[in-house]
């Protein structure tokens, strides 16, 4: 995985406003099947996880596990859990993978 790059990215898909953060936003974006791919801190608990990977793969979603803390150098953020809306961003994000 190419950490800088999916910094750069992420931060980039939040100015855009292709992004959106926390279980609630995220779990609605799924269903709306908007999402391209879901972002968990590696640090997430067990349950968060699995939940994740099970609607992902109901949904044939990519899920991806970062690093500690770089989602919240890349945003400012403290979250967990981010979706980036299907387009140039998640597939860029899926690339740096």
């Amino acid at each position: 995985m190419n950490e800088q790059r999916a910094k750069g990215m992420l931060g980039f898909a939040v100015r855009a406003r292709e992004a959106c953060f926390g279980d609630d936003a995220c779990r609605k974006m799924i269903e709306s099947g908007k999402c391209g791919i879901i972002l968990l801190d590696e640090e997430t608990g067990p349950n968060t996880r699995k939940k994740y990977e099970e609607l992902c793969g109901k949904a044939g979603i990519t899920l991806a596990i970062l690093p500690p803390g770089l989602m919240e150098e890349a945003t400012g953020r403290s979250n967990r859990v981010a979706a980036l809306r299907k387009g140039a961003f998640a597939e860029q994000m899926t690339a740096c993978l």
